[in-house]
């Protein structure tokens, strides 16, 4: 069994026990988050949303917060002396899927 759900603008195909990144969420370690549902494929029987499923949904523990890598983002214009260098770390957060409910 598994689900497509939708956070931070992105879809992913979830399973039971599936761990995976998304962007940051304001939710504490440990904290349980609930995902809207797309999508469902339960014994072979596919069930599709109209977007989302009506009392469906993926329950996720948080597992950790943290940083991407770096990104170096480096600017520069020839034969004029001028360059920037900046760099960005991405946030996100680690869940944990517990169950897909549907």
């Amino acid at each position: 069994m598994y689900a497509v759900i939708c956070t931070g603008g992105k879809q992913y195909k979830v399973e039971d026990g599936q761990v995976l990144r998304v962007e940051s969420l304001a939710a504490e370690v440990g904290e349980t988050v609930k995902f809207e549902v797309m999508m469902i494929s339960k014994d072979g029987a596919v069930t599709v949303g109209t977007p989302v499923i009506e009392n469906a949904y993926a329950e996720a523990q948080v597992v950790k917060h943290a940083k991407g890598a770096k990104i170096d983002i480096f600017k520069y214009k020839a034969k004029k002396n001028e360059r920037k260098r900046q760099g960005h770390r991405q946030p996100y957060t680690e869940v944990k899927i517990v169950s897909i409910v549907g």
